[in-house]
């Protein structure tokens, strides 16, 4: 079965900011959403820290704004796009926040 990574661009809120009850909340929708999206959810994935970004010309920049991953198993993009729904990190509706779907590619050559 095809993987897909989801990449979750946009400024999170650290959880260490929040209170414990907001922490929770938080968690819950996450619930929500594994429990929905099932087994497909092979690798729940992390939340990035900091960053930086290597250029190809030797120079350093600012890391692009993608905070977390997870990694989940569908038949094709369309399938994968969908487990998307309902998904807590695009709860705000304002257009801050964004999940990038990207097929995860076999490595050519490799034995």
């Amino acid at each position: 079965m095809p993987r897909f990574m989801m990449v979750y661009r946009g400024e999170a809120t650290d959880m260490s900011q929040m209170t414990p009850e907001e922490g929770q909340a938080v968690m819950a929708k996450w619930g929500v959403w594994m429990e929905k999206v099932g087994p497909a959810l092979t690798d729940i994935g992390a939340p990035f820290g900091a960053g930086t970004s290597v250029v190809d010309d030797g120079s350093t920049g600012t890391a692009a704004a993608s905070t977390g991953y997870s990694i989940v198993e569908a038949a094709d993009l369309a399938a994968a796009t969908g487990l998307a729904d309902g998904h807590p990190y695009l709860s705000e509706g304002a257009g801050n926040y964004a999940i990038g779907i990207y097929e995860l590619m076999p490595v050519p050559f490799q034995d």
